[in-house]
């Protein structure tokens, strides 16, 4: 089991030297346990040159296994917790950059049910998400419900994104009681990059109204997107979710975009098994209690209808 934890150590610091203070070991001592495990299988795991430079084609499927043997070993301790009363494991959640701002609603609700737990929270593409829950890296992902969605997942929805657009004031634009995506289309934006999926959804509802979309600033955080429209004259499409987590900026108002402006189910997957992990458990339900569409819904209109 050590000699498996050498190795996902390795994956992650992509350096033996790194690999080997992260496991609390000298670099030797990491190494030769490394090579007694390719001896011991009897195939190469790691391509050595001067420094790491990777795994083997074999080396990488040994890496899912030891990553699941691991996380099955996780499991089994905290479903022994559960069993006496206590789940104090750290929860590995993923998110996409987009969720982030609505996942404290979550992560309360689960400290409130496990106070002993801990809990780990990334922000990933929906793709690496995925990647990442199949190969047993993370416990829990908060990603879109859509086609891209991997197949075979016991799922919870969370909320359906609703999109406004957030500009200077003084924008003759914003006097509109809602704006066309056209129309948001020829204002100076800020977006995230093509590689994340809500930037492809936005390119897809900007494409419907046949218009091409082609931001001033491109970011991979939503914390980037706030940081540039609240120096300078930029705007953006913003999901409801941050509105939640940072609101209006000074000197901005939003303004929903007109038509169907609801975008995908953001919600959340785990790997489906038999026992289930009781991670996943005490994720999923805090899920379904911790009332994130009702709370992201009333903060939308308490900014689009002030009193």
């Amino acid at each position: 089991m050590v000699q498996l934890e050498y190795l996902v150590a390795l994956a992650k610091e992509r350096h033996f030297g790194r690999a080997a203070a992260t496991c609390h070991v000298s670099q030797p001592t990491l190494s030769v346990a490394i090579r007694r495990v390719e001896r011991e299988l009897g195939i190469p795991i790691v391509l050595r040159g001067q420094r790491f430079e990777g795994f083997t084609a074999e080396g990488a499927r040994i890496l899912t296994w030891a990553h699941r043997i691991i996380a099955e070993r996780d499991e089994l301790l905290a479903d022994v917790e559960r069993m006496r009363g206590r789940l104090s494991t750290t929860a590995r959640i993923a998110a996409i950059p987009t969720s982030i701002p609505a996942i404290p609603l979550l992560t309360s609700r689960l400290m409130e049910s496990h106070p002993a737990a801990t809990i780990r929270v990334e922000a990933l593409s929906s793709r690496e998400i995925a990647r990442r829950l199949a190969n047993f890296e993370v416990d829990a992902g908060l990603t879109y419900f859509d086609e891209e969605t991997p197949p075979g997942c016991r799922r919870t929805v969370l909320y359906q994104e609703t999109y406004v657009l957030l500009a200077p004031a003084d924008e003759p634009l914003m006097v509109e009681s809602s704006v066309t995506w056209a129309q948001a289309a020829t204002l100076p934006l800020c977006a995230l990059i093509p590689e994340m999926r809500n930037r492809r959804i936005i390119d897809a509802y900007m494409a419907a109204a046949a218009v091409h979309f082609a931001p001033v600033v491109e970011t991979d955080t939503v914390g980037a997107i706030y940081a540039h429209l609240s120096s300078s004259r930029l705007a953006t499409i913003a999901s409801h979710a941050w509105l939640y987590a940072f609101g209006v900026p000074t000197g901005f108002v939003a303004r929903p975009m007109s038509g169907d402006h609801h975008g995908p189910t953001v919600g959340l997957i785990t790997l489906a098994r038999q026992p289930d992990s009781p991670v996943a458990d005490a994720v999923h339900a805090a899920a379904e209690n911790s009332g994130i569409a009702e709370t992201l819904d009333a903060e939308l209109h308490r900014l689009l209808h002030p009193r």
